[in-house]
């Protein structure tokens, strides 16, 4: 039998205020390092979820401090504007990057599915800031298109697959 091991990572939040009066939430997992690793989440996902803990393990383990973040819209509370993310928005990675790099002067991102899709993107773009000095994309979606259509198809096929099975009226 397999047990899932315990990820007992203690976050603390701080909000990053946007210039456009929205913010960002920020849960650092300190260490005491010089070097820190910036963590984005895939799609509905949040700061909180089992592979950011788990990667939070294996960076401490390396003696690397963690900043996983929150995409607008997915934190524990509603952002302020009704703006989300996407997978072509930067900006909010680039803001938290250049909050991280006036406490650190090494830092790598690493992003999960669509956090690696905007990690490579925002690589892409332009010089990234000098603090950054490397990146790694983790089950990241080549083809948005293709991979939106295979979650409507498997969304649909949940649909489907509860309405066939739905007890009956008592």
């Amino acid at each position: 039998m397999l047990l899932r091991r315990r990820l007992n990572i203690a976050f603390k939040r701080e909000r990053l205020e946007r210039e456009d009066g929205d913010f960002l939430d920020l849960d650092w997992a300190r260490m005491g390092g010089d070097k820190l690793a910036i963590l984005s989440h895939g799609l509905e996902g949040c700061s909180d979820d089992g592979s950011n803990r788990g990667m939070t393990t294996t960076l401490h383990a390396a003696g690397w401090d963690a900043l996983a973040w929150n995409l607008r819209g997915c934190g524990k509370e509603m952002n302020r504007l009704p703006r989300s993310y996407h997978s072509g928005e930067t900006g909010d990675l680039g803001a938290v990057i250049r909050f991280a790099a006036t406490r650190y002067s090494r830092i790598a991102l690493i992003g999960f599915s669509l956090g690696g899709n905007m990690t490579l993107k925002y690589l892409g773009e332009a010089s990234p800031h000098p603090a950054v000095i490397g990146a790694v994309a983790i089950s990241v979606p080549i083809d948005l298109a293709a991979t939106a259509r295979a979650l409507d198809h498997r969304l649909e096929q949940s649909d489907l697959s509860s309405a066939l099975y739905q007890e009956p009226d008592r």
